[in-house]
């Protein structure tokens, strides 16, 4: 029996739109036919047949679209995507897909974009806040990045893979904590042979990685086959050897995000801190001035801002928690605060500042040259960077059980001369007490010559 549609355009006039457009539908119906034998080739091979026919035909740039995505031809199916929604723009499997194949061929700011029209015809589609989450981290909008991922959650958290792709975004966002603590329940939850309970464990070993607990992380990788060594673990392995030579920013950041509300009763009241009272007495043993440009460097609550005000035309602050920043706000003492990482804000200056203050921060870092030369940059000519460390013999630093480290005196001088800082004062003090005693520490103001 013949092809009804064949059948049909052959009754009609030769070259007219009516035969054109059942052409055009008789080899998008030879495509499916072929995807369901299983055959791509021939179904690519249809619609484009489709396509010469009638090149506006929409269905057939979707479905082309689609088919050349499954296939790894991202680049390839971004034209047909468009077109496709040219004809139907309210497809939203091809506007997923769209954003998908720009985000594969590293189109970031176009996938951010096919992401966002979509959102305005579907608010709610949950795929797509995944995923512009995912890809707002990468571009480094942390905080957008977090309101997606956290309206993800809202709208499909309930499934393991939906909340595998949220963790990894929070992790992206920089916020392996959250990541952590929306896995590890949902973990116990899934069934054993959930395919995403894989990928959700080897994340969730990656996010104990970068909170610094190595420990946690090799816990968690042993809830996989000790025969499994692809790459991904590798990597998380890597991580973990790493996170046990040093202190990652992650780590430092959850620590005092946690810690934020009784951060002051604990560390001056219970721990004795005495960091501000030494900066103060070594700035004015120095004869450091006033009307100055101050950065106070990990300023955390601002327990140095009263001590600094005094001798500052202008204060800046900043700290690497977000919650430490909300509480140095609130004491109204700074003309700027910020959260960032130590070398990342200290090194965007340029001679910008006349004084650099560092309390109680440089124990969260263990090799010193990157932001020494940070600040030797930073100050100004003359200018100055005071610290305070905690104390170790030996040559370098260590990294002691309390997860913070401690320098060796002429490791610091050694190191300070090396990016043209000189040693104005560098002597014995204890900032601190631990379970009642004295805690080892240095007192350091280094110098820009002028």
């Amino acid at each position: 029996m013949p092809d009804p549609i064949t059948t049909t355009a052959d009754l009609l006039p030769e070259g007219s739109a009516a035969t054109r457009f059942a052409q055009a539908e008789a080899a998008l119906a030879a495509a499916y036919d072929a995807l369901d034998a299983g055959d791509r080739e021939a179904a690519e091979a249809a619609l484009r047949r489709a396509l010469a026919v009638d090149p506006a035909f929409h269905e057939a740039h979707g479905a082309l679209a689609e088919l050349l995505a499954e296939a790894g031809r991202h680049g390839e199916a971004v034209p047909h995507y468009r077109a496709g929604l040219q004809g139907d723009p309210g497809r939203t499997a091809w506007h997923r897909g769209l954003a998908a194949a720009l985000e594969a061929t590293g189109r970031v700011e176009d996938a951010l974009a096919a992401c966002r029209t979509l959102l305005d015809r579907r608010p709610d589609d949950a795929p797509t806040h995944r995923r512009l989450a995912r890809l707002l981290a990468v571009a480094g909008e942390g905080e957008a990045a977090l309101d997606h991922a956290r309206e993800a959650r809202f709208l499909d958290g309930d499934r393991l893979p939906a909340l595998v792709e949220i963790a990894e975004a929070l992790l992206l966002a920089g916020e392996p904590l959250q990541a952590v603590e929306l896995l590890e329940p949902a973990l116990r939850r899934a069934p054993g042979d959930d395919p995403a309970g894989r990928e959700g464990t080897i994340l969730q070993a990656r996010c104990w990685a970068e909170l610094g607990e190595p420990d946690k992380a090799r816990r968690a990788l042993g809830a996989l086959s000790p025969l499994d060594d692809s790459p991904q673990i590798a990597a998380v392995r890597d991580r973990i050897a790493r996170a046990e030579a040093d202190l990652a920013p992650a780590f430092v950041r959850a620590l005092f995000d946690r810690y934020a509300d009784r951060f002051e009763s604990d560390l001056v009241g219970k721990l004795d801190y005495r960091g501000p009272a030494l900066i103060a007495a070594a700035l004015d043993r120095v004869g450091v001035g006033r009307d100055l440009r101050v950065l106070d460097a990990g300023c955390g609550t601002g327990l140095a801002a009263p001590i600094l005000r005094d001798r500052a035309a202008r204060l800046d602050g900043f700290d690497l928690s977000p919650r430490m920043v909300e509480k140095a706000r609130a004491r109204g003492l700074y003309d700027a605060l910020e959260v960032g990482d130590l070398v990342a804000v200290i090194g965007r200056y340029a001679a910008d500042w006349d004084l650099i203050v560092a309390a109680d921060v440089l124990v969260y870092v263990g090799a010193l040259g990157p932001v020494l030369a940070a600040a030797a940059r930073a100050l100004r000519p003359g200018g100055r960077l005071v610290a305070t460390l905690e104390a170790c013999e030996g040559a370098t630093f260590r990294l002691q059980e309390s997860r913070r480290y401690a320098h060796a005196p002429a490791y610091v001088q050694e190191t300070a001369a090396a990016v043209g800082l000189t040693v104005e004062l560098l002597e014995a003090c204890s900032a601190r007490r631990d379970r009642g005693a004295p805690v080892p520490g240095l007192l350091v103001c280094l110098r820009r010559a002028a």
